[in-house]
């Protein structure tokens, strides 16, 4: 049994890699004692840790390679300071939630500690070569959460490795031989991601390495209630590769006994890189020392036995043992060793406390100087108990001077506006600090596409909405070779409105491609060939169903630029279809569930397939991530087909006045257009001029202010919209009425007509009762009209 590699070690050279692993998981042990200790003092907020899983982790780092990735959880920072990912001095960095990206290189102090990741992009967005470093992906606190892009991160490689028209692409892979690392604690094992993800991989064969850290428990909840037989190894036999050769190659190791898990990671994964097959690495008897976190102990659940027996078979303590054992090293240099790696971590935490304070002192000194220029007595008494603080954070000098200017809000002094220009100049540094990077503001952002109008022929040729979507796909397919589409039904029969119709057939089953019934894990594919440099489209056939991958699209991609702060990026496409469709299953329109959650994607709401045509040549262009909603009900009906059909743009952000109006402003997007656009009819025969509006997105919305300058003619605004009563309806009012200050121009109440507080039942009456419909619509407008002139507009009802 080799303990390293297949290159021959001198005694001196086993000695010395022995001791250095046994120095790095002793320093990171040290790290998880003060980090606690951190925390509990009040310099931390929140605290976890990875003691307990040391060597399994310097077991995996010693066969992580440069061009490799990671989609891990918080529990490995052994693994991070082993493979260099990062080190000590960032890690503390990222405890104390230093705001500095060039310091805390993870999430610039946006992430709790042990949420690891590596800068993929540049400061301007643009990608750097992977292959030259070690890859890893944004950690995630949902447990299980980092699961579904593992699929896409280790499916990149396979697609690098087969496709001859990608191998210029030398940045992000060599030829398809990187491993995807996952990692996951045994408990979350149980979730249906879990299932999800290793079901997919066994499909697929893709070079995918799961390890489980199993330290027998999920917080205090044992084994035996969270997994069958209490063994998840045992019970996914299963998946065990047989003659076939299909499924996974699965490893047991226990997580104290440092030479086999060395020997069982470097079997595992020349295994998952030469045959580029999917493996698991079950480590068992594995420990916590220090229980889940900070915000608890496990002597509160943890039995006496269990606690003695944790001691015994702490890792770092066994593998001290066995190198006195094995004479590797006397107790006396182990016990040098720990002394100087103690005082070393002590030191490195220290430095970087001190270097976190330094951060704020020149604004502290600042802030006290010109509140004490205020010569106020009130004031003079904040700035002395700012000054006598030991150790002020943003939060104490920020409300020092937001205090200090209110008590002098009626005075008019130069050194009031002192303090207030420089308060505002502060602003911007801390908006850059806490709220930058919601997108990654790179060149390649959906506002520097440029604008392309739509042309069509001298001779215009009507096709079916569905035909103008599969040759805006067709071109695009043509034009970019890392463009792909994957999902339920997308790959042999075109997708279930047939957009795809024919691509598979065209381009090849490795860019168009079937999938199973895996929502999340059909948007963590995206995730993870978008973080390698592909331009993925991931369909969910229905807007219903998106609520199967909303942890995926939410906790991942949306927020993956913000809390990277700029130094990661996906730009997945998300294509589903929803709204007018009869029944409980097929007509949601969740649209203030997406607008909550999906803060730092695109959320794109065509009325039509010439206008998501549009928008998917912007978006297939850029590098930010969007949700495209088609209009279910809008496939079979009649458009010109463009001539440029594959160029022209619909910038996102930009509403479309539809119909010209006076009376009132009506806004409403997607299918729900069409019904106030029969309306206007209607309203017309009734003396009643409305103006429609069309955002055409949601996020971003209405960026030139069209709606507020159309309220402020008409004096009268109407929300038209098939989500819930206080959905996205009172998202538009909002934008409206106070970001475009359209409150000042109304002249009665704003109303919005939306569906009912509940989903709509099967069949069309169903929908009509349901959702607004034309009568809805003329009878909502005809209202507004009726209170601004009731004699003129007689109560109908």
């Amino acid at each position: 049994m080799k303990l390293f590699s297949k290159v021959e070690l001198s005694y001196n050279e086993f000695k010395s890699q022995l001791i250095a692993d046994y120095r790095i998981a002793f320093e990171s042990r040290q790290i998880s004692i003060i980090g606690r200790r951190e925390v509990l003092t009040g310099k931390a907020k929140f605290g976890i840790f990875g003691d307990g899983k040391e060597l399994a982790q310097i077991a995996m780092a010693k066969v992580f390679r440069d061009g490799d990735w990671r989609s891990g959880y918080y529990r490995d920072q052994t693994f991070a300071f082993a493979s260099g990912i990062t080190d000590y001095h960032k890690f503390f960095a990222q405890l104390y939630a230093h705001p500095d990206i060039d310091v805390e290189p993870a999430s610039g102090g946006r992430q709790m500690n042990c949420h690891f990741s590596t800068q993929i992009i540049d400061a301007n967005g643009n990608w750097l070569d992977h292959t030259q470093q070690k890859n890893s992906s944004s950690d995630v606190s949902t447990t299980g959460g980092q699961m579904p892009r593992l699929v896409g991160l280790a499916q990149a490689s396979k697609i690098y490795r087969d496709r001859e028209d990608l191998q210029h692409m030398t940045t992000f892979s060599n030829m398809g031989n990187e491993v995807a690392f996952g990692t996951i604690g045994n408990a979350s094992t149980s979730e249906g991601v879990f299932f999800e993800t290793l079901n997919a991989a066994g499909v697929m064969q893709i070079p995918m390495a799961i390890s489980i850290w199993d330290d027998g428990y999920g917080i205090s909840v044992p084994n035996e209630i969270q997994t069958t037989k209490e063994d998840i190894s045992e019970i996914l036999k299963g998946l065990q590769r047989d003659e076939k050769g299909e499924g996974f190659e699965i490893f047991k190791v226990r997580g104290w006994d440092y030479p086999a898990l060395v020997a069982t990671y470097e079997r595992a994964i020349q295994v998952c890189r030469e045959k580029h097959i999917p493996v698991m690495i079950h480590v068992t008897e594995m420990t916590q020392p220090q229980g889940h976190s900070t915000s608890g102990s496990h002597e509160r659940y943890k039995t006496k036995e269990r606690l003695e027996w944790e001691r015994e078979f702490d890792c770092i303590s066994k593998m001290r043992s066995w190198m006195l054992e094995t004479q590797v090293c006397s107790n006396e240099e182990l016990e040098e060793l720990e002394k100087e790696s103690k005082d070393k971590i002590k030191t490195i935490q220290q430095q970087v406390w001190k270097d976190y304070l330094a951060v704020f002192a020149t604004e502290k000194e600042e802030a006290i100087k010109l509140v004490y220029d205020l010569n106020n007595e009130q004031a003079y008494k904040l700035a002395e108990e700012l000054r006598l603080m030991y150790e002020p954070s943003l939060k104490d000098i920020y409300g020092l001077v937001r205090k200090a200017l209110r008590i002098v809000r009626k005075e008019d002094s130069t050194a009031k506006s002192r303090l207030l220009r420089w308060y505002e100049r502060h602003q911007e540094v801390n908006t850059d600090r806490f709220h930058s990077k919601v997108f990654t503001e790179s060149i390649e952002g959906v506002e520097y596409i440029t604008e392309t109008a739509v042309e069509y022929p001298a001779e215009v040729n009507l096709v079916d909405g569905r035909e103008i979507l599969n040759a805006c796909f067709i071109a695009n397919f043509e034009r970019d070779a890392r463009i792909l589409a994957f999902g339920e039904d997308v790959g042999a029969i075109g997708d279930v409105n047939q957009g795809f119709a024919g691509l598979q057939l065209r381009f090849g089953e490795e860019r168009v491609f079937d999938t199973g019934i895996r929502e999340n894990t059909i948007i963590g594919q995206g995730i993870g060939l978008a973080l390698r440099g592909l331009k993925p489209i991931a369909e969910i056939q229905y807007l219903d169903y998106i609520l199967y991958a909303i942890t995926a699209l939410s906790d991942d991609l949306a927020s993956l630029s913000y809390r990277t702060k700029g130094g990661q990026k996906a730009p997945v496409i998300v294509r589903t279809r929803g709204h007018r469709l009869e029944g409980i299953w097929h007509s949601g329109s969740p649209m203030a569930m997406l607008l909550d959650t999906l803060r730092g994607m695109h959320i794109c709401v065509p009325r039509n397939m010439t206008q998501a045509a549009g928008m998917y040549n912007v978006l297939l262009r850029s590098d930010e991530p969007a949700l495209v909603i088609e209009s279910l009900n809008g496939y079979r009906l009649k458009e010109p087909l463009p001539e440029n059909v594959g160029e022209f743009t619909v910038p996102l952000g930009v509403a479309e006045i539809m119909k010209a109006g006076s009376d009132v402003t009506v806004v409403s997007y997607g299918s729900t257009l069409r019904i106030v656009e029969a309306a206007a009819e209607e309203l017309e025969g009734l003396g009643i001029s409305i103006e429609i509006i069309d955002p055409q997105t949601l996020q971003p919305f209405d960026i030139r202010n069209t709606c507020g300058k159309s309220l402020s003619k008409t004096n009268r605004l109407l929300i038209v919209d098939e989500d819930m009563p206080g959905g996205a309806s009172a998202f538009i009012l909002q934008q409206i009425l106070e970001e475009q200050k359209g409150y000042f121009h109304l002249d009665g109440q704003p109303r919005t007509l939306t569906a009912k507080a509940h989903r709509p039942p099967y069949g069309s009456d169903g929908d009509y009762f349901t959702k607004p419909s034309v009568d809805d619509v003329v009878e909502a407008v005809y209202a507004i009209m009726n209170e601004a002139n009731p004699e003129k507009y007689p109560t109908i009802f």
